[in-house]
C-alpha cells in the first residue's frame, strides 16, 4: 500500500478476480486498512506480562521496540474491540504496576 500511496491517484482492489472498492490510497487506507499502536510502561520484569496481554488481543500484533519498560505494539484495526484494549489494562493494572499507556490510531 506504501507504494500505492506515492505512484497511483486511484486505487482498485481486487479479490477472487472480482473488483471489490475504488478510490484514492489515502482513501482506502483510512476506510480498510490501517492500525492501532499500543505503547505500554511498566516496570522492566513485567515486559513478558505485557506481551501476553497484547498477544491475547490479537495474535497478529507486532511489537516495534522495547526499551526499559515502555513496549510499543502495531495491532491491525480490523482485530481489536477499544473496549477490550481498555478492560485488559484494567485488568492488568490488578495484577502488576502500569505507569502509563497510550492508544494511537495510525494510518
Amino acid at each position: 500500500m506504501e507504494e500505492a500511496e506515492h505512484l497511483c491517484d486511484l486505487l482498485g482492489i481486487f479479490v477472487d478476480g472480482s473488483l471489490q472498492c475504488v478510490g484514492n490510497p489515502k482513501e482506502l487506507k483510512a476506510r480498510y486498512g490501517g492500525s492501532y499502536v499500543f505503547t505500554m510502561t511498566t516496570s522492566p520484569n513485567h515486559e513478558d506480562e505485557v506481551e501476553n496481554l497484547v498477544g491475547q488481543l490479537t495474535p497478529n500484533a507486532t511489537k516495534i521496540y522495547q526499551i526499559s519498560g515502555t513496549q510499543k505494539f502495531e495491532l491491525p484495526k480490523h482485530e481489536i474491540r477499544i473496549a477490550d484494549v481498555f478492560e485488559a489494562v484494567e485488568n492488568a493494572k490488578s495484577r502488576f504496576t502500569v505507569q502509563a499507556w497510550v492508544w494511537q490510531t495510525q494510518r
